[in-house]
């Protein structure tokens, strides 16, 4: 359990950013930026954690809720089938960096162009920006974890 702070209990979810926490209310959780109502969210490598964000979001999957009442957007009705979007959504990006440097990708601009060249990165001025940070969180984690294969580009 986390700390309780009036009505609420301050549930620890790093990642977004290393102090980011959600409260807790009864079965409604408040999720500020760690859970969106649509989209996904930032994590990067400055001042974010992927691992981290990853294993807050399991957190989340083993709490009582009934709804996420995000920082950003509506509500989720559905909590624990936006969280599992969340989880695999990032397991699927880290597959595609995986299989973007296997597949000779060796600069960051590859890799990126690889790995989201399922989204327009030009529809908005920081989005490419806002991806190439998340590549990084990426690449960070996958060193970590002794993961990152030989040529890849290593994370700033």
């Amino acid at each position: 359990g986390g700390e309780i702070v009036g009505p609420f209990e301050a549930i620890a979810t790093p990642g977004h950013s290393l102090d980011h926490v959600c409260l807790l209310y009864g079965r409604a959780c408040f999720t500020g930026d760690t859970i969106l109502g649509e989209g996904s969210v930032f994590v990067g490598s400055n001042g974010g954690s992927m691992a981290l964000y990853l294993d807050s979001l399991r957190r989340l999957r083993e709490l009582d809720l009934e709804v996420i009442c995000p920082g950003h957007g509506p509500f989720v009705w559905d909590p624990y089938a936006r969280i599992d979007a969340y989880i695999e959504h990032r397991l699927d990006r880290e597959r595609r960096v995986l299989a973007a440097i296997e597949s000779g990708a060796s600069t960051l601009d590859e890799v990126l162009d690889r790995a989201w060249d399922d989204t327009d990165l030009s529809a908005h001025p920081l989005l490419r920006e806002a991806a190439r940070l998340t590549l990084q969180a990426h690449l960070v984690k996958l060193r970590d974890e002794g993961r990152l294969p030989a040529g890849a580009p290593q994370p700033a």
